[in-house]
């Protein structure tokens, strides 16, 4: 008689069993698996070598004409990454943009869930209201920065034309760094406060009215009914927005890039336009400097998500 058959009577593994049952999931996912993997995953390894290298403009594989001259930078190890900690410029940089990133995230959740509240309400116009409001969310942002570029100029910008005509003098809107950092955390405001609007009002309308009707039976007031009922069923809306506010805007490059390009002087630089700024406007070009901000970056956003994935879960919020 034949003995049983190698394998038999072993149970196969979860991934064997995932691929068995939903293995045409898996086919149709593969492909953007791939795609992904070429677009992002190779950047960001090519990045990383980069960085440990000391690689810029004069040293890297080019050709010149019909003269192909290799590669000659080498691996410097973490060298780039000791210079940038314990150096004053990206230390400088680092605490503008959590400036920056605090400022713009606060202002826009703030204003969002006020004019979410307003717009919850059954009040004449609603719809207009809320068209106009979104608005800025509509438009491209490289022409929304243009225009406010335009509204802020100092010899012939709206604003200062307002201001004249009440007989005050100019601002320089961007040419003071105190100036040009509120006018930069300004625009990026108005950039941001349609998408925080809509996201809470999506939150505010799914939140059951039978409980604002109950505590208002219970006598509580308005601020009572906002804090124990609104704020805790806006958590987990409130939870993601923030997120995902808090890395566009710890990246937001069109609108320091396009409005101020970092100035005046350094004053509006963050670590992205920074990062920018090595690779493509200084000479020679810093290509390992770069790519070192770059990695620095995106650690500091995944330790920012990690933790704030920690408060979360202490808090019982599932995220």
């Amino acid at each position: 008689a034949r003995g049983p058959s190698r394998g038999a009577g072993t149970t196969p593994g979860p991934f064997r069993r995932a691929l068995s049952t939903h293995w045409y999931a898996w086919t149709m996912v593969a492909p953007v698996i791939v795609v992904i993997g070429v677009i992002i995953g190779y950047p960001l390894v090519r990045g990383i070598y980069l960085s440990m290298t000391d690689a810029n403009e004069r040293n890297v594989e080019r050709s010149i004409g019909v003269n192909h001259m290799p590669a000659t930078y080498e691996f410097v190890g973490l060298d780039n990454y000791a210079d940038a900690l314990t150096g004053d410029q990206f230390l400088g940089t680092l605490g503008w943009t959590l400036v920056w990133t605090v400022s713009c995230v606060s202002v826009t959740f703030l204003l969002g869930l006020g004019l979410a509240n307003i717009l919850n309400r059954r009040i004449a116009g609603r719809s207009v209201y809320r068209m106009m409001l979104i608005l800025p969310w509509a438009i491209p942002g490289f022409v929304s920065v243009f225009a406010w570029r335009f509204l802020y100029n100092e010899d012939r910008g709206f604003l200062n034309r307002l201001l004249a005509g009440g007989g005050i003098d100019a601002v320089p809107w961007l040419n003071d760094p105190t100036m040009a950092k509120i006018s930069v955390i300004a625009v990026n405001v108005w950039l941001g406060v349609p998408f925080m609007m809509v996201a809470l009002l999506g939150g505010l309308q799914s939140i059951d009215s039978a409980q604002y009707e109950a505590a208002e039976m219970d006598g509580a007031n308005a601020w009572q009914r906002f804090r124990h009922i609104t704020l805790p069923g806006l958590r987990p809306v409130s939870a993601t927005v923030i997120l995902l506010s808090t890395i566009w805007t710890f990246n937001m490059f069109p609108v320091i890039f396009l409005l101020t390009r970092g100035g005046p002087g350094e004053a509006t630089q963050i670590l992205v336009t920074q990062a920018f700024k090595f690779s493509f406007e200084i000479s020679p070009r810093d290509f390992a400097q770069s790519s070192t901000w770059g990695v620095l970056i995106l650690i500091l956003l995944m330790l920012f998500a990690a933790v704030y994935r920690r408060v979360l879960r202490k808090q019982g919020d599932v995220w």
